[in-house]
C-alpha cells in the first residue's frame, strides 16, 4: 500500500476505514458523513450533532479526525473513528449520549461501544469515554491490512481535555503512543506483517525468521 502521506489520500483511506467498520459493526447501516482533518486542541475527534455538510441533494454529519493526532498507531486512530461511529449510531436512533456539552459520556455510549470492540473506562469529568481498542478490534485491523498514518500536524500545545463545543461530541482520551500491536519484519526481504502478540513466524518467500521491527 502507498503511504498516506498526502491529506487527500489520508482522507480517503479513513473513507475506506469508515466503511468497512460500517459493514463490521453497523450492519452498513450507518449514514456516510463527511470525513475532514481538522486541528481538534480539546479532542482526538468530533462528529456534529447536525449535518453540517451539504453534499449532492443530502445533508450530511461531519466525523472529523484530529490533525495532530494522526500518527498514533493504527489501532489507536481506529479507535477513535469507532468511537465517533458509535455516536453517529446514537444520534441516527435517537439515542442520548452525551450530556454538558458532549463532554459526559453516558452508560448509552458505554453499552454500545463496548458492543462494538472497544474497551470503555469511565473518568468523573467526562463520564465512560475513555477508549481503547480491544484484542478483537486489534484483530480486525490486521484482517483489513490496515497501516500507520504517515502524517501529523505538529501541534506543541496539543493536549486533548473535553469535548469541543456543544454543536459536536468527541473523544477525550489522552493515551501514550504505545501499540496493541507488534510488526515484524523479514531482515532478508523486507516483507512485513502485524501481530497481536510475541509470535515466532517465517517468511514464506526468503525462509528466514521475521524479527520484531523496532
Amino acid at each position: 500500500m502507498k503511504e498516506t502521506i498526502k491529506t487527500s489520500r489520508t482522507a480517503g483511506y479513513l473513507e475506506k476505514m469508515f466503511r468497512a467498520l460500517n459493514v463490521r459493526y453497523f450492519a452498513g447501516q450507518l449514514e456516510e458523513p463527511i470525513i475532514t482533518i481538522q486541528s481538534t486542541p480539546r479532542a482526538y475527534g468530533h462528529i456534529t450533532v447536525a449535518k453540517a455538510w451539504r453534499r449532492g441533494d443530502t445533508n450530511r454529519h461531519e466525523l472529523n479526525i484530529g490533525a495532530g493526532t494522526l500518527d498514533r498507531p493504527i489501532e489507536n486512530i481506529t479507535a477513535t473513528l469507532l468511537h465517533e461511529m458509535v455516536h453517529l449510531y446514537n444520534l441516527q436512533n435517537g439515542i442520548q449520549d452525551c450530556s454538558r456539552g458532549g463532554a459526559y459520556h453516558n452508560k448509552h455510549f458505554r453499552d454500545a461501544a463496548t458492543a462494538r470492540d472497544l474497551s470503555i473506562s469511565f473518568d468523573k469529568s467526562i463520564g465512560w469515554s475513555i477508549t481503547q481498542p480491544t484484542p478483537e478490534l486489534c484483530d480486525f485491523i490486521i484482517e483489513q491490512g490496515w497501516s500507520d498514518i504517515k502524517m501529523n500536524r505538529i501541534e506543541w500545545r496539543y493536549t486533548p481535555r473535553g469535548a469541543g463545543s456543544g454543536s459536536a461530541t468527541g473523544i477525550q482520551v489522552p493515551t501514550p503512543r504505545t501499540s496493541s500491536t507488534r510488526k515484524y519484519i523479514c531482515p532478508c526481504c523486507g516483507n512485513s506483517v502485524r501481530a497481536t502478540k510475541s509470535v515466532n513466524i517465517l517468511c514464506m518467500d526468503c525462509g528466514r525468521q521475521m524479527i520484531v521491527a523496532e
